[in-house]
């Protein structure tokens, strides 16, 4: 596998919580892994953003240049807009459907969602689905689970680094985010026939 991906998201969300889990599956499959990340002001809800760089030999830098990302992932739709000139032409867009609802001057999110659709890319109902699974804060894991399918990353090595990326949080936080990790998966599939 040979992947840029760019994850987009507001500080709070997880974003850089699903990049490592993801690089860690990459690295258990023998890839060599990048990755850097922008937190700007995070601890604020403001925009935080991680490049990951996956390839089976080696990466000259952790930086994704415009226009070569393979998948812009987003945890919130706007942020994960700012970032589309990253994608290559046929690239993926996967982004949950939710907007952080308490940002000055969000565009209406009809909007926003009719943008994501006219540049193919797939809403998910990421905040829904992390509820269902046992806690809001699961969306991230719900987002990574979609991701997976399109980027074939198998199933049971992130289940793995899922379960070993909470192991210390206690067995039932591991549970809900496994769930939240099939959920995710089970929301793209019918998105792809």
């Amino acid at each position: 596998m040979k992947a840029d991906i760019v994850f987009a998201g507001i500080g709070g969300q997880g974003v850089l919580s699903a990049a490592a889990i993801l690089a860690e599956a990459a690295r258990r499959q023998g890839l060599v892994v990048k990755q850097t990340e922008v937190h700007g002001m995070a601890q604020r809800g403001g925009a935080v953003q991680a490049s990951l760089r996956i390839a089976p030999d080696a990466i000259a830098s952790e930086l994704i240049p415009r226009g070569s990302a393979q998948m812009i992932l987003g945890l919130e739709p706007v942020e994960a807009l700012r970032y589309i000139d990253y994608l290559v032409p046929d690239g993926l867009l996967v982004t949950a459907a939710d907007p952080v609802a308490d940002l000055p001057g969000y565009p209406p999110i009809a909007l926003i969602h009719e943008q994501v659709r006219s540049l193919g890319g797939h809403l998910i109902e990421a905040d829904r689905l992390a509820r269902e699974a046992g806690s809001h804060r699961a969306a991230n894991i719900v987002m990574l689970g979609a991701a997976s399918v399109l980027l074939s990353v198998p199933p049971e090595i992130l289940d793995a680094c899922i379960g070993d990326a909470f192991a210390a949080r206690g067995d039932k936080v591991v549970a809900i985010n496994r769930e939240a990790f099939r959920l995710g998966r089970a929301a793209i599939a019918p998105a792809r026939r």
